[in-house]
């Protein structure tokens, strides 16, 4: 009863001050833990392309302007945003007789300067997975073209590791898809 009277009188601080507790899952407000990175897969010509397990990230960073007006006495350097440039994105799978990295590396390489862009840049989607198997988030990387593919990227006598496959991929940008929101994770029932 102590503990229950000690935690409403800090959520009555709480919103007495204005302050509000952030609820990190509005849908399964019982989790406690972010998401796994390790469940995850791409989709691109509307299929799922089989076992990439590294995907290095999506990064984009906006470059800093500074400048310093004419007619300020001061001298005040003020800072502004620049231009926003993007890394590459760099896909890994296990080698296997799926030619999906290939096909589309090889039409870069084949293409003319009177081949359209739309035949090889395309957009690809990554969804995050949450442990039940569900998304719960995508995003969208638009205008991707391979700049590189490695169909395997080491030969080692020495190891015993699998054969690794790689497409590294050029792109314009990319957003969250805000139409995925959390879906209602599924409890365990005892059987």
């Amino acid at each position: 009863m102590k503990k229950i009277r000690i935690v409403s009188i800090i959520l009555l601080i709480l919103f007495a001050t204005g302050s509000s507790i952030a609820i990190e899952f509005a849908v399964n407000t019982h989790r406690t833990n972010p998401y796994n990175r390790s469940k995850f897969r791409v989709k691109w010509d509307g299929k799922y392309i089989p076992g990439i397990f590294h995907i290095s990230g999506l990064h984009r960073e906006t470059q800093i302007m500074v400048y310093k007006s004419g007619n300020d006495k001061n001298g005040t350097v003020k800072q502004v945003p620049g231009k926003t440039t993007v890394q590459p994105l760099l896909l890994e799978r296990g080698r296997t007789h799926d030619t999906s990295f290939e096909q589309w590396a090889t039409q870069v390489w084949n293409n003319n300067s009177s081949t359209p862009q739309s035949e090889y840049k395309k957009d690809i989607i990554i969804e995050l997975l949450n442990e039940a198997g569900q998304i719960v988030m995508a995003f969208k990387v638009y205008n991707c073209w391979p700049a590189q593919y490695s169909p395997v990227t080491e030969f080692d006598a020495n190891s015993n590791e699998i054969a690794i496959e790689s497409l590294e991929l050029q792109y314009s940008g990319w957003e969250r898809d805000t139409a995925i929101t959390e879906p209602t994770e599924p409890s365990f029932t005892t059987p």
